[in-house]
């Protein structure tokens, strides 16, 4: 008897070393690919599962479905708690459902994904501003997946842990890292992926019949221009990749809109004229940050999924000649 307790609590201290101590994966597909197949996986993978997403120490679960049909993404998030917010897609139209409201909002949006739509992809330039590499395997919403470390090289920029199921190459948990810290998480916590979604699952839970239906205007026109506005200290690896002339509802000035990318991270800059209604200096959501300043007849805000001194920098440095 004294023996098998033995080999028992052997194999049982095993089994926990392998789940606690992992070992590095073994090098069968590089980096690059991962995020090559990740991004493919995020745009056409059917899913249905519990996400708990949490930012600014506050966390929220999510009941998530998504699919695809003849192209077109349905889509239906349910918040878990508070006001029962359901937020359901068809295409680019989504209907936010308040019920504590008795209201629709009605929305455009285009990104591929409500819950992956900053993710990084196979285009990103490491080297200069970022390394990428594989850590281990770890399992997440009991399924095993491969952890993808981004570091960035400075302190103007974010790092990422992407954690991506070894079988499809979804992401299952995504974190964004700064200044030591997890500031803003998405993680599932049960989750099935490309089996069949039935239609009702997609649908709305309460009857929208009697309820107020708003529609937010849709976006604005853009136009693509040249401008002699910019900035003379953009941080390392950040250039101008669009510059557009934009028409915002309710103004009649247009606004010029530029777009600076490291070739993973976004930061835009607005330049409007002046109004007196301008908040000058920082503002932050989550991991987002902004700047504000007036300069001349202008007010600048630059904006972006980046720390509170790269905005800063950007928007305080905008000329022109």
């Amino acid at each position: 008897m004294r023996m098998a307790q033995s080999q028992f609590k052997s194999v049982w201290m095993l089994a926990v070393s392998a789940v606690f101590f992992s070992a590095p994966v073994a090098a069968d597909r590089e980096p690059m690919d991962w995020l090559s197949h990740m991004g493919a996986a995020v745009q056409s993978t059917s899913y249905e599962g519990t996400v708990i997403r949490m930012q600014d120490g506050n966390a929220e679960a999510l009941k998530v479905v998504r699919t695809i049909v003849d192209g077109v993404i349905l889509e239906k998030v349910v918040a878990q708690e508070g006001n029962g917010l359901e937020i359901i897609r068809k295409g680019n139209e989504v209907h936010c459902i308040l019920p504590d409201r008795k209201s629709v909002l009605v929305q455009e949006w285009d990104d591929q994904s409500t819950l992956f739509s900053a993710l990084p992809s196979s285009e990103i330039r490491f080297g200069s501003e970022y390394d990428v590499a594989i850590v281990r395997k770890e399992r997440v919403a009991g399924r095993e997946a491969v952890l993808l470390a981004i570091r960035p090289h400075d302190g103007y920029r974010y790092g990422h842990r992407i954690w991506l199921d070894t079988e499809t190459s979804f992401p299952l948990q995504t974190q964004l890292l700064g200044d030591g810290r997890t500031i803003e998480q998405v993680k599932f916590a049960d989750i099935t992926l490309n089996q069949e979604i039935h239609a009702s699952a997609l649908e709305p839970s309460y009857s929208t019949e009697h309820y107020t239906w708003l529609r937010q205007p849709s976006g604005h026109a853009s136009t693509h221009i040249e401008t002699p506005w910019k900035s003379d200290q953009l941080p390392a690896g950040f250039r101008a990749v669009a510059t557009h002339e934009e028409s915002m509802g309710g103004s009649d000035e247009p606004i010029i809109h530029i777009l600076y990318s490291d070739g993973l991270t976004n930061v835009s800059v607005f330049i409007a004229g002046r109004s007196g209604e301008l908040v000058a200096g920082p503002a932050r959501v989550g991991g987002s940050n902004s700047f504000s300043v007036e300069r001349g007849d202008y007010e600048i805000t630059a904006i972006g999924q980046v720390p509170a001194m790269t905005v800063e920098q950007i928007a305080t440095s905008m000329q022109q000649p």
